[in-house]
């Protein structure tokens, strides 16, 4: 149990029957009335946030998440499948827990596969990945005056925003978190 005195940014807790991430918090004293804690709280099956208000005394159970390394085999259809490196175990997931989290992820890399008692709710991408550019336009000299950027395909089949000087068949650099190029390889 975690009281609302003690909250902090990234702590799981279940309230109401779900699980929540505590995104914000606030230490409010108002010079009139009891002290609150004002926070902002994330629902990590669904993706949605809510703002609650706790009295600094009430407590919740801590959730427990767990974060598993497993390595990508394929997908087939509505299925992506999943292998545990030790156990060797292979579990499915269908493309609701998954989202958009396998864009730029290439079969047998590994990723964390994040579940809350036995229920795999959402997959963690590598934060940084190494892909070839499959499709892109030339660029022209002369185009390169501030910096500027032409869409690329790679071969995840995902859609990024590269410089002009990057070509097809280079190997790039690209954060998962935002989706961004990095540099070339």
């Amino acid at each position: 149990m975690v009281s609302a005195g003690d909250f902090r940014n990234g702590i799981t807790i279940e309230f109401e029957g779900n699980i929540y991430q505590i995104i914000e918090f606030q230490h409010v004293k108002p010079g009139k009335g009891a002290a609150f804690v004002r926070t902002k709280l994330k629902n990590i099956i669904n993706g949605g946030v809510v703002e609650k208000t706790f009295r600094p005394t009430e407590k919740c159970p801590q959730a427990r998440i767990d974060r598993k390394d497993m390595q990508y085999l394929y997908n087939d259809g509505d299925l992506f499948y999943f292998m545990d490196g030790e156990t060797y175990d292979q579990i499915a997931l269908n493309s609701d827990a998954i989202g958009d989290a396998l864009k730029f992820v290439k079969e047998n890399e590994n990723v964390k596969v994040c579940s809350h008692n036995g229920n795999v709710f959402a997959v963690e991408p590598p934060l940084f990945v190494e892909l070839e550019i499959t499709d892109t336009e030339p660029g022209f000299k002369g185009d390169t005056a501030q910096g500027a950027t032409k869409p690329a395909t790679v071969e995840t089949g995902a859609n990024v925003n590269v410089p002009l000087f990057v070509e097809q068949g280079d190997v790039i650099k690209i954060d998962t978190r935002t989706g961004e190029y990095l540099s070339r390889v």
